[in-house]
């Protein structure tokens, strides 16, 4: 799945090709028109000698960086529009008897509090999320005896089950917990309650891997890189995958990363629905997150963010909170699809705000979520809440043969705007509600479909009467 040697060699084979300006532009001149005539095959248009070639360009280059980044954001219009879906994530427990040296929750910290929330803690955990607004939320765990996963999968259930008013609910419950086997994925298949299952590979470059996981079930590189195999071959059809940038060469983590998604793409016509770009952040008692290995700067971050979505156009790129402010307000621009805001990574870090920390690694963008969203607004982008795939059957090959064709967007532009508002009617303040409703305005009238616009203001109409969870 993972060739290292071709990696290296592409890395070396593509640095004069990405100091010629020519070159470059016909690689994201060539992408943009794939884009503009997709088909289920056009992911396949930029190769991965491309892609090395553009992560070779010199991030300092401002001229062609721009031309990368404004390439990057058209074609994430072309396929999903301008809207970004928002989400929250849930940690239910931290203990954990890995030996991850950048993480917080590694079995070698004796100085964090260890904690499994209650049933209780996770629904007012739920409904302090809920009145963020938020819809969706990612469920976090360690690896540990002390919580099993079939703890894990009755609290998928309760959390799928509360709710708060004025319409406090989760319609979407992604997952990233340890690695399974295939009879434990088909049981968390048999929820019939989860969205995408997340794992990072954390490092594609086995030398690192191995030496970064010391011991624990996480230390087996081939044991962890095949769980997406396993997932899909058990039915479970939406996967996550990325890697914590900072371990090991950027370029080679990209490069390795694309060839994860166009393996599984290959072998199940079911590429990664989410693509994750974490990098280190600080944590307590974790040495390696507080002596970065290969450090990423902000202008290579921004870089690789941007051929992800040059090259895996049908994909959601997720950023999360980890990332300055400013950070992700520009990385927005550069073809993100999903963030998290108002997030905690404390365990109960949502009701009790002043209690000692549980974190697994340090946050960088605190604001409340009702500012994201706010700025979201201003920016131009359509916050959303969408869930409308994952009840309407468009899962696995279902949901990337219509990505593929460029067709999503026809489905994400008009439930965007109604989730947005629900949120404007049952959470936004005065000042948000104002700019929000001339959004949704502007972006009911850009469709030019009449019976789709008609679709849409019907149920926009009905939204205004407080009915909720509608979608097309």
């Amino acid at each position: 799945m993972i060739d290292e040697n071709k990696i290296h060699f592409l890395i070396e084979k593509t640095k004069d090709r990405a100091k010629s300006n020519l070159k470059v532009e016909e690689i994201l001149n060539k992408a943009k028109n794939a884009a503009l005539k997709p088909s289920t095959e056009f992911t396949q248009t930029i190769t991965l000698e491309d892609a090395a070639t553009l992560l070779n360009v010199d991030s300092k280059d401002e001229s062609l960086m721009q031309k990368i980044f404004d390439a990057a954001l058209d074609i994430k219009k072309m396929i999903y529009g301008n809207r970004i879906v928002l989400f929250a994530p849930l940690y239910i427990s931290n203990y954990c008897i890995n030996s991850c040296d950048y993480c917080a929750f590694r079995a070698e910290n004796t100085k964090i509090e260890r904690k499994i929330l209650t049933d209780d803690e996770i629904v007012e955990e739920v409904k302090e999320i809920q009145r963020q607004g938020h819809k969706r939320l990612v469920m976090l765990m360690g690896e540990h005896p002390k919580y099993s996963l079939d703890d894990f999968i009755k609290h998928i259930h309760l959390v799928a089950s509360v709710k708060s008013k004025p319409f406090g609910s989760i319609r979407r419950v992604n997952i990233e917990i340890p690695a399974l086997d295939i009879d434990e994925f088909k049981k968390l298949k048999a929820t019939n309650e989860i969205g995408t299952y997340i794992l990072f590979q954390e490092s594609y470059h086995r030398e690192t891997f191995e030496k970064m996981h010391k011991y624990g079930p996480k230390s087996d590189f081939d044991w962890r890189l095949d769980t997406m195999t396993r997932a899909l071959k058990a039915g479970v059809d939406d996967v996550g995958i990325g890697a914590l940038f900072g371990l090991y060469d950027y370029r080679f983590e990209v490069l390795a990363l694309l060839e994860h998604a166009r393996y599984l793409d290959k072998t199940f016509s079911i590429g990664p629905h989410t693509i994750s770009v974490p990098r280190i952040k600080k944590a307590e008692n974790a040495p390696s997150s507080n002596n970065v290995p290969y450090p990423v700067n902000d202008l290579d971050f921004k870089k690789l963010v941007a051929i992800i979505r040059i090259v895996v156009p049908y994909t959601g790129i997720i950023l999360s909170t980890r990332e300055s402010h400013q950070i992700r307000k520009e990385i927005y621009k550069m073809g993100v699809s999903q963030i998290s805001a108002g997030s905690k990574t404390d365990i109960g870090g949502y009701k009790n705000k002043t209690k000692k920390s549980s974190s697994q690694f340090s946050l960088s963008d605190k604001r409340p979520t009702s500012e994201v969203i706010y700025e979201l607004i201003e920016m131009g982008f359509i916050p959303s809440w969408c869930t409308a795939c994952y009840r309407s059957n468009r899962t696995g090959k279902n949901f990337m043969d219509i990505a593929k064709k460029g067709d999503i967007q026809n489905l994400c532009h008009p439930n965007a705007l109604i989730t947005f508002a629900e949120y404007l009617l049952d959470y936004a303040d005065e000042k948000t509600k104002k700019i929000g409703w001339k959004l949704i305005e502007k972006e009911k009238n850009s469709i030019t479909n009449e019976s789709k616009k008609k679709i849409l203001e019907k149920a926009l109409e009905k939204t205004k009467d407080d009915k909720r969870d509608l979608y097309i």
